[in-house]
């Protein structure tokens, strides 16, 4: 069975159909919480996966300089 992993590239994806639901007004009262509190959660996971992913490429840049300079 495939596994449903989320990315950044799907969270972003279903944020943008989520806010084109709620827009166009697709989405009904009963539904609507539920959306935006999904939308929430993507929003926040994506925000981490940003930290994050700086993170990293400040980590592998500064070892690149430190790399630099002991040569």
């Amino acid at each position: 069975m495939a596994e449903n992993k989320l990315t950044y590239k799907k969270a972003v994806s279903e944020l943008e159909a989520i806010v084109n639901e709620i827009e166009n007004e697709d989405v009904d009262v009963d539904n609507l919480l539920e959306k935006v509190k999904r939308a929430s959660f993507l929003i926040n996971y994506c925000k981490e996966k940003l930290r994050a992913t700086e993170a990293e490429v400040k980590k592998v840049l500064s070892s690149l300089e430190e790399n630099k300079e002991e040569k």
